[in-house]
């Protein structure tokens, strides 16, 4: 992350998460672990959906055509209103199935997951207050994309519905900064038998713990 992203003011809610993390840290390096940092920067991660998007879109938009014709894109005055209304309604929604998920594995469910918003990047938020495995940090990150992304994108090319295919592009979009950082995560070789992953308190991101 740029040092400007670093060097921002904490909220009194990030300053209390990362007081626990560095606790929660400090325990697992006297266990044995090695500390890692997997972390990206919000920019990047922003900047990273934004040329995810261009292929995958044209991509998807010529499927469509190809299956479906011209004429099933069904083209309404209203449907840019309501795309838009249920786009802003999923943003949310994103975060709470990341939450949702990670609450499944998480010690004390919802009482480790915590909720905010990055009001320097208009940017929601949420993260897990302990570490996981590797396996059920990845499925926590990848659900809303496979919920809100990719399940109605493949709906809208299976039922040739140019809406929903729209709002499965979008918000496979809008998944963009999760998926870079599991791309991440997937392309780190630790060599480790024990590897846990602990959610960054105040960055886009994890830290691996091994040994």
């Amino acid at each position: 992350m740029a040092n400007t992203e670093k060097d921002r003011k904490l909220t009194a809610a990030e300053q209390r998460r990362l007081e626990r993390f560095e606790k929660i840290s400090a325990a697992l390096t006297a266990e044995g672990y090695e500390k890692i940092e997997l972390t990206v920067g919000i920019v990047k991660a922003n900047l990273f959906a934004v040329a995810f998007a261009v292929p995958l879109c044209a991509a998807a938009v010529i499927l469509f055509f190809l299956i479906h014709g011209f004429d099933a894109a069904g083209f309404s005055l209203g449907g840019p209103v309501a795309f838009l209304a249920l786009f802003l309604l999923l943003i949310p929604v994103h975060e709470l199935i990341h939450g949702a998920a990670w609450a499944l594995f998480a010690e004390r469910r919802f009482n480790d997951i915590e909720f905010g918003f990055m009001r320097e990047y208009l940017t929601p938020y949420c993260t897990c207050k302990v570490p996981l495995t590797k396996g059920r940090y990845i499925v926590g990150a990848l659900s809303p994309l496979v919920l809100l992304g990719i399940a109605p994108l493949l709906w809208g090319l299976f039922a040739g519905s140019f809406f929903w295919l729209w709002i499965g592009l979008a918000m496979t979009i809008a998944a963009g900064g999760d998926i870079l950082i599991v791309l991440k995560v997937l392309s780190y070789h630790g060599g480790s038998s024990e590897t846990l992953l602990f959610d960054h308190p105040t960055e886009a991101g994890c830290v691996v713990f091994r040994r």
